[in-house]
């Protein structure tokens, strides 16, 4: 069984979950988000309740770096457990 890197582990997860939140950030500043995720609660028979707020470029950023860096945190811990579990 071979070892994870855990660096290369964050940064993958890392720079999928920053991408996602990157993604959801253009649907807002193209506004189709709210279409969007109305869309999703009705096919999953719920009522929608929540309302986009207006496109902010700061909020975007801190949505992006943060959901970057619990990205990296997790996949660092996840791989150092494998490694410790597959020794």
């Amino acid at each position: 069984m071979t070892t994870m890197s855990p660096n290369k582990v964050g940064i993958a997860l890392g720079v999928l979950l920053a991408g996602w939140h990157l993604a959801w950030s253009l649907l807002v500043l193209v506004g189709w988000a709210q279409p969007l995720i109305d869309f999703i609660f009705w096919i999953h028979f719920i009522k929608p309740i929540y309302v986009i707020q207006p496109f902010n470029m700061i909020t975007a950023l801190i949505l992006i770096v943060v959901t970057g860096a619990v990205g990296y945190v997790v996949g660092a811990a996840f791989a150092v457990l494998w490694n410790k579990v597959h020794q």
